[in-house]
């Protein structure tokens, strides 16, 4: 089904979606409203993107939530529209979740929806991953769809505090890019990576998370 000008229509969530994200289904439901009314408009996510709003990018976006300590400062380098630094934001209100984006029209936009939401747990920064290098420092940092794995890793990994980990959203190549990156991974101090696949509501497809290990 389309809209009348001929934009897909936006997904409905089903009502294991509504469940599995519990208490932060309000917050979550409230982003994915603005995203439907501006998102396109704004240049954040194409028309095609959504029919499949919940499913590609919501729920994929709250798998990394379990790969977080309690409590935790993270940062999600390229936030761009939310995803996964606004959704982690609701459904971890425990976190102190540091947002890094260097498009101007991009900030401004999660300026909007934290405050729309009334995320007091929300730090929005200017800038390129590399501008914060020795600057600052977060137990875990988390990136979607932002580079391949060894450009990544150079990008983030001086971010990540000892003993804290790099967790990343791939695709289903996650495992030739960690390969290809082995060297830098090595030289940049991990220790360990983990790739699981990761299927947070049945009917949905499973999302890959890379888990990269500083040594402590």
């Amino acid at each position: 089904m389309s809209a009348a000008d001929g934009t897909p229509d936006a997904e409905v969530p089903t009502p294991a979606v509504r469940e599995y994200f519990g208490l932060a289904w309000a917050p979550v439901e409230h982003f994915a409203q603005m995203l439907v009314e501006e998102g396109e408009l704004r240049g954040l996510i194409g028309p095609r993107e959504l029919p499949r709003l919940w499913s590609r990018h919501l729920v994929n976006s709250a798998a990394v939530a379990p790969f977080l300590d309690q409590r935790a400062a993270v940062a999600d380098v390229g936030s761009g529209a939310g995803f996964p630094g606004i959704v982690l934001a609701a459904v971890r209100p425990d976190l102190e979740m540091h947002l890094i984006e260097p498009m101007e029209r991009r900030i401004a936009w999660l300026a909007d929806v934290v405050e729309e939401l009334g995320l007091d747990n929300v730090m929005l920064h200017h800038a390129r991953a590399e501008e914060l290098h020795k600057r600052a420092s977060f137990d875990h940092v988390t990136a979607r769809a932002v580079a391949a794995m060894d450009k990544l890793a150079r990008w983030t990994l001086p971010l990540v505090r000892r003993g804290g980990t790099l967790v990343a959203l791939k695709g289903q190549r996650a495992g030739e890019e960690v390969e290809s990156a082995k060297y830098v991974l090595k030289k940049l101090g991990v220790v360990s990576t983990e790739i699981y696949d990761v299927q947070p509501v049945d009917g949905i497809e499973a999302t890959t998370v890379v888990v990269a290990r500083k040594r402590a």
